[in-house]
């Protein structure tokens, strides 16, 4: 296994860039927080009403990963959105040592209960499973997923007013 605390820390951070992008106004949860990485509020303090979007972070470094990932069953009440970044950075099955492989990151973003409904407990790993769901996941991924912490939010695109 292949520990790169630095990689990981990345996903959570290019998912802030990708919300703050939005408009969503994101900060970083204190470390080790149980449950969320990000805490996601409305820009204009008039609007926000108390409205608290948290948004756990999931990576994958492996561009040949399995497309699953870890979740605890006890930690998915901790949040209401979850994103899984799959960061690309080379292949490393099969005796490959990552040098080659490299894609752009992908970004899936899931609200809880996507996560609840596709979590798998048999195991000690406690899985979410993303392999052979392509159609079905596709209007989470990319621009669409984080789209929808906006939405939750109420944050109007963004727009010049001529």
């Amino acid at each position: 296994m292949l520990h790169l605390p630095v990689v990981s820390l990345a996903a959570e951070h290019l998912v802030m860039g990708h919300l703050l992008r939005r408009n969503v106004l994101t900060y970083k949860a204190p470390p080790g927080n149980e449950g969320y990485d990000l805490i996601c509020i409305h820009p204009d303090p008039r609007k926000q009403k108390g409205r608290v979007i948290r948004v756990q972070v999931k990576s994958r470094y492996q561009t040949d990963c399995d497309r699953g990932f870890p979740v605890k069953e006890r930690s998915i009440a901790g949040f209401d959105f979850l994103v899984v970044a799959f960061l690309n950075i080379g292949t490393f099955f099969r005796h490959r040592d990552g040098s080659t492989g490299a894609k752009e990151p992908e970004f899936f973003t899931f609200p809880q209960y996507f996560i609840r409904e596709h979590h798998n407990v048999t195991s000690s790993w406690e899985k979410v499973r993303l392999r052979g769901l392509d159609e079905e996941i596709e209007k989470y991924k990319g621009e669409l997923g984080f789209e929808q912490i906006a939405k939750a939010l109420r944050i109007p695109r963004p727009r010049k007013v001529r």
